[in-house]
């Protein structure tokens, strides 16, 4: 066992002394360290493990999270965001797939960032991240956005609210969406169920999906944003403003991809393009929501 508690215990360990440890050669231990199976670092090109950490990785399931998290953009998607990350060519991956998977990837540190738009009792996203306990992150505002029913022009005044879905065909956002998320509490507010439309047996993973599908006649009406009724020359019914945010590891934070993204954000560039979109407001754009402990 490891001396964590102890305060003359070395902050770092060698390769001989983690073999010796676990109790294998260190070939073992060059091998684990280069699948990145076992935490280390590389400290002036030598190999090291820091103690904490590596204690921590023996007491659970020998999975550790990554030290440092990989550039990528997870959780739901946003068009001005994705727009934003490639005008600015901050070099951000993104991978949306809705804003619970997001809060996973965040979690299991395989993102720097997650977007999210989580309803909740009296607001939005707080709580969400507060109860996934996450530590060393910062949930930063992105946009206020307009989010409503989209419908083609024709049918505008037959699909006037949330009520008037009945027998209608909809397209449905992926489990864990914060637009399903959101439909599921608007349904039953008006004492509806899915079981009273005819639901898509497809999911829309994206805002341009959901608007596409409308707009290809696949559906008679999508929860979607202002911002894509203008793009797909669809009707527009406005029901919430609805806050997405960006959680972001602390480290990550100060790094070029997420400084350069936000540098961008308070561009003229940026700035007409939400104009152009249609349904953002940006006034808090930047400014922090939450930190954790």
């Amino acid at each position: 066992m490891l001396p964590e508690n102890d305060p003359h215990a070395p902050q770092f360990l060698t390769t001989k002394e983690v073999a010796d440890l676990l109790r294998v050669k260190e070939r073992k231990v060059y091998d684990l360290a280069a699948a990145d199976e076992i935490p280390h670092r590389r400290i002036t090109g030598k190999l090291l493990f820091p103690t904490a950490e590596l204690h921590a990785w023996i007491e659970g399931s020998g999975e550790i999270k990554p030290a440092v998290r990989p550039d990528v953009l997870a959780g739901s998607h946003d068009p001005l965001l994705d727009w934003a990350i490639r005008a600015c060519g901050c070099g951000l991956a993104t991978l949306c797939n809705g804003s619970r998977d997001g809060l996973t990837k965040f979690e299991a540190g395989t993102a720097a960032l997650a977007g999210i738009h989580l309803p909740e009792e009296s607001g939005w996203n707080i709580s969400s991240v507060k109860d996934l306990g996450v530590s060393d992150a910062v949930l930063i505002a992105w946009a206020v956005r307009k989010r409503g029913l989209l419908v083609s022009p024709d049918d505008a005044a037959s699909v006037p609210s949330i009520a008037s879905l009945r027998g209608k065909r909809f397209a449905m956002r992926q489990p864990g969406a914060g637009a399903a998320l959101l439909f599921s509490r608007l349904l039953d507010d008006e004492g509806l169920s899915e079981n009273d439309l005819a639901c898509s047996k497809d999911y829309a993973h994206t805002e341009n999906e959901a608007a596409a599908m409308v707009a290809a006649g696949e559906t008679d009406a999508a929860l979607g944003l202002q911002s894509m009724a203008r793009q797909f020359k669809l009707a527009f019914i406005p029901l919430i403003d609805e806050r997405f945010d960006l959680l972001i590891d602390r480290r990550s934070f100060f790094t070029m991809p997420v400084q350069k993204l936000f540098e961008f954000a308070r561009s003229q560039d940026f700035q007409d393009k939400a104009e152009a979109l249609g349904g953002y407001a940006l006034e808090e754009t930047g400014t922090v929501r939450w930190l954790s402990a």
